[in-house]
């Protein structure tokens, strides 16, 4: 008998909850750490960028506005579902970071575990962000977090799952919306994860994927006027300093880059915290 056919996969984008190609209709090659070929990827542009923005600003509303609890439910929900694709997933991190099977699993298990904390903590972290301000008169002090609004988040590199969820899963659950801008030369594991945002609960725009070239779409990102934050972690030293003066011109939320960053550490809370805006409320005692 001959052999069966191979099928060659081409991955598409994931924006405003549908799967578009690239509107410049390229594509580039993605290899695994031997580099040999495992599938097509969208090289995203400027325009597929604004695209990502204009659907992360329009479904913030609904999930700003959804209940705390309801964000956890939701994040659950990926969790699981990504749980049931762990075979696809150990695959493409194997091929990804040339780990074996085994070492693939242990990071696949440790992005689900991820997933599952953040998600216990969508309807905690006002206990830690907030809280009531001893003042001197009749009245009342509090104070809230609020969500920042949409955020433009670069991938890590060198981890194309863990890392990516462990950057992505607390811009959710403090209600951010998001543009991801997946790992360039290990994008499967970002691509793939849209399929899986895709069946679940989670709302169209509320994450868009790109993939491509990363200082080709984190600079219109960074200076757009519609992005509230950026996460830097994917950009190198030279590529984040100049990021961070694109988005001095509208004020955005930075969080610079870590050097040799362990992903697979205890996450702490700082990134719950660094997209929160806080809002404090007077109001007179015994009305």
């Amino acid at each position: 008998m001959s052999e069966p056919l191979a099928v060659r996969k081409t991955y598409k984008l994931f924006v405003g909850g549908a799967f578009p190609r690239s509107e410049s209709g390229r594509v580039y090659e993605v290899t695994n750490s031997r580099g040999s070929w495992r599938a097509n990827a969208p090289l995203a542009s400027r325009k597929d960028a604004r695209d990502a923005v204009v659907a992360a600003r329009k479904a913030f509303p609904r999930w700003s506005g959804a209940t705390a609890y309801n964000r956890g439910q939701v994040l659950y929900r990926v969790a699981e579902l990504l749980h049931d694709r762990r075979a696809q997933f150990r695959s493409e991190v194997a091929a990804a970071e040339g780990l074996s099977q085994a070492k693939a699993d242990r990071v696949v298990d440790a992005a689900v575990d991820r997933l599952v904390w953040y998600a216990g903590w969508s309807d905690k972290v006002a206990q830690i962000a907030g809280g009531a301000n001893p003042v001197a008169g009749p009245y009342f002090n509090l104070s809230t977090p609020e969500p920042t609004g949409v955020v433009a988040v670069l991938a890590p590199a060198d981890s194309a799952l863990l890392g990516l969820v462990s950057v992505l899963a607390p811009v959710l659950t403090t209600g951010n919306t998001a543009v991801v801008v997946a790992a360039e030369r290990a994008p499967l594991p970002a691509l793939t994860l849209a399929e899986v945002l895709a069946t679940s609960d989670v709302p169209a725009g509320v994450v868009n994927i790109l993939s491509g070239r990363t200082d080709e779409l984190a600079r219109p990102l960074a200076a757009h006027q519609d992005v509230n934050a950026i996460d830097l972690t994917g950009a190198d030293a030279g590529l984040a300093t100049e990021l961070e003066v694109l988005a001095a011109e509208n004020l955005k939320r930075v969080r610079r880059p870590a050097p040799a960053e362990d992903f697979a550490a205890d996450p702490g809370t700082g990134r719950l915290l660094g997209f929160l805006e806080t809002k404090t409320v007077w109001h007179p005692t015994g009305v």
